[in-house]
């Protein structure tokens, strides 16, 4: 369902690599199994009987579920990164993303202070990285990950001669 506050008319969208899915694969991968490793130790401990204080199906459940959340996590997100968009506009950036909790960020050009680009291990080693936009409010949390590095370098090039023209006009 399309409304108009999310997807204003006569916006083309650009979407970010799809490489980017590898990146957040990875972050899932690290965090989840570290967490689902961390949480199967009562119940090594209680099957190798270490620990008689934890009941069994305590300490099977709690891994279970752990890794019940972790599998919808990883489902999601080929779609969340197809979510996330962005469109250039005469005035300013609009930054699209979610599947269920929908957000679009709008960020004027003469409000920006700074462009910044940072790359992970994994962004540089598939030649991604994420712009962040910086304004005077401390709340905006404005970036677009997931860029390839040569259209990243052009975007950052050009928001920031936009800020800079939109900036002297005040």
């Amino acid at each position: 369902m399309r409304t108009e506050a999310i997807d204003p008319p006569g916006i083309s969208w650009l979407r970010v690599s799809p490489k980017y899915v590898t990146v957040r694969l990875v972050e899932w991968a690290v965090g989840n199994l570290i967490a689902v490793a961390l949480l199967s130790l009562p119940l090594v401990f209680t099957l190798a009987g270490w620990w008689e204080w934890v009941p069994l199906w305590l300490a099977i459940t709690v891994p279970a579920v752990m890794l019940l959340l972790a599998v919808w996590r990883l489902l999601l997100i080929p779609r969340q990164v197809r979510a996330i968009g962005y469109a250039e506009r005469d005035d300013d950036l609009l930054i699209r993303s979610g599947i269920f909790f929908q957000r679009t960020l709008v960020v004027p050009y003469g409000r920006m202070q700074y462009v910044d680009i940072g790359v992970g291990p994994v962004e540089r080693a598939l030649g991604l990285c994420t712009l962040k936009l910086h304004t005077a409010s401390a709340g905006t949390n404005a970036e677009i990950p997931g860029l390839p590095a040569d259209e990243g370098a052009r975007l950052r090039e050009q928001l920031s001669a936009r800020g800079a023209a939109r900036l002297a006009g005040l």
